[in-house]
């Protein structure tokens, strides 16, 4: 039996992490045993999961490389997990060396290993704080050093918000994030939609290894949409993951775009 997989706050090196499965899934080096043994179970139930993962990661790179064009040079990246694997500080300071980043995450140990990571790096800070809280966040020591809040920053809510429940209220969260922000500012957001088959996927890995995967809150395109309200969508709007400004070199892009059930979109604040 495999330990509980959602376990912020608690999950040491010994016990597997959401946030290393992922970057293991990425292509990254940052992760154990304990992640690699659930992630292989995890593919035996959900085979098509990983690709998933790289096409909200796709996403992001393609986003970050769009908001550095519109010269925006401050990212604020929620729910974050290890900053790997072409993450947003190596996409943005490749473009603009001045780029300055946050990330932010709950899990302690993902935030202390995300710290050495970047240690040598003084434009980009890691927040232990919970993307719920939006004063904690944005009051943190690191993020009052790197973000003017006077200037444009991008707010990066990628492969996150699925795990946000309703009752949690993230429409409110949003706001609260999209208020604090400069005009010139983007929120940037990619979502799981239903899909019968992560459904049964869960259902069946929880028979086969006496876990529970992580509860998902599955949105609509509607949804995304009111999560950007006072925001001007970014063309093409709220679109399938991979149809959001496709880039021909990437390998994802050729993957029957139409039957991912994932939605993307980038807003920005203009007043």
């Amino acid at each position: 039996m495999v330990s509980a997989v959602w376990a912020p706050g608690v999950n040491g090196p010994d016990q597997p992490s959401t946030a290393r499965v992922r970057d293991y899934w990425l292509g990254g080096s940052h992760h154990t045993a304990a992640d690699r043994t659930l992630a292989d179970q995890i593919l035996v139930c959900a085979p098509h999961l990983p690709y998933g993962v790289r096409l909200h990661r796709a996403f992001l790179r393609r986003a970050v490389k769009y908001l550095v064009g519109a010269g925006v040079r401050q990212f604020l990246d929620l729910g974050s997990g290890t900053p790997t694997a072409e993450n947003v500080h190596e996409v943005a300071q490749a473009l603009a060396p001045e780029s300055r980043v946050v990330y932010v995450d709950i899990d302690p140990v993902v935030v202390a290993e995300g710290r050495e990571l970047l240690a040598d790096n003084d434009k980009v800070g890691y927040v232990r704080a919970d993307l719920r809280r939006p004063d904690d966040v944005l009051g943190s020591d690191e993020a009052r050093a790197l973000l003017r809040r006077t200037e444009p920053i991008a707010v990066l809510l990628v492969d996150v918000l699925h795990f946000v429940p309703d009752c949690d209220d993230p429409d409110g969260i949003i706001a609260t994030y999209r208020r604090a922000l400069a005009p010139g500012s983007h929120v940037a957001i990619s979502h799981m939609t239903e899909d019968a088959g992560i459904l049964a996927a869960m259902t069946m890995f929880s028979r086969m290894y006496g876990a529970a995967l992580p509860p998902l809150e599955f949105r609509a395109a509607d949804r995304i949409t009111k999560f950007c309200t006072e925001l001007e969508l970014v063309d093409p709007g709220v679109v399938s993951l991979p149809l959001w400004k496709p880039d021909e070199d990437d390998p994802t892009a050729d993957r029957n775009p139409e039957q991912f059930r994932g939605y993307a979109a980038l807003a920005r604040k203009t007043s």
